[in-house]
């Protein structure tokens, strides 16, 4: 499984400084708890303990997440984009054709995704069926709530 995860470099950066807050700070912590739990005796009805390893399992599990998103991702330079057709890294404002609504969307990898601010996944179904579009360009999105209609009023950087 040797796929590529798309980042755009704040979004990179966001994962690296996680990566260090984890191992640095964190796992340290997690290492004192279970000290201090160990040091309570009897491990078999010892909750801290439980609670302190079960901790230690989940971060362990998150550091490794993002060494492996470390190791796969694909930066998006977003300078040597050219923006008169939409791809991942750029925004794109879209007129909702049906109801008159502008909106814009920044186009990021699926890790990056958040609708909520804007930022929409190269893989959902908006997402696919905006990219390699040019300004001015209608598309056509069936999503399952019925069907979007699009125009592509602006992409910039």
């Amino acid at each position: 499984m040797s796929e590529e995860i798309l980042l755009t470099q704040e979004g990179y950066d966001k994962i690296v400084a996680e990566h260090e807050e984890l191992v640095s700070v964190k796992r340290k912590e997690v290492s004192e708890r279970l000290k201090e739990a160990i040091s309570y005796g009897d491990l078999s009805e010892n909750s801290e303990y439980d609670s302190a390893k079960n901790e230690q399992a989940e971060l362990e599990e998150r550091i490794l997440k993002l060494e492996n998103m470390i190791r796969k991702a694909k930066i998006i330079n977003e300078q040597d984009m050219s923006s008169d057709q939409v791809s991942v890294g750029l925004k794109v404002k879209v007129k909702d054709i049906d109801a008159g609504d502008e909106m814009e969307f920044t186009i990021v990898g699926s890790t990056e995704a958040d609708p909520f601010n804007g930022r929409i996944s190269n893989e959902s179904e908006v997402g696919k069926h905006l990219l390699g579009k040019k300004k001015g360009d209608t598309v056509e999105i069936v999503v399952p709530d019925g069907i979007l209609n699009y125009k592509i009023v602006d992409i910039n950087k």
